[in-house]
């Protein structure tokens, strides 16, 4: 992804990055996905050692 930003300074340090909208976006989205992942992979290490049942078994105890 190419980035165009804008470095604003304040008292002569870097203070803001301005990004066109888009890429904006495009940045928001990326991290958005990266948390979702994030979050997926901690949700299937937390259950790893978790009990669990055969899908015949479940069908049985729900009558399908």
């Amino acid at each position: 992804m190419k980035l165009h930003p804008t470095i604003l300074e304040k008292d002569g340090r870097k203070a803001f990055v301005v990004l066109p909208y888009e890429e904006f976006e495009r940045v928001s989205e990326e991290l958005s996905d990266y948390q979702d992942l994030r979050d997926l992979r901690e949700a299937k290490e937390s259950e790893r050692d978790s009990e669990t049942q055969p899908l015949s078994d479940v069908r049985k105890s729900f009558g399908i």
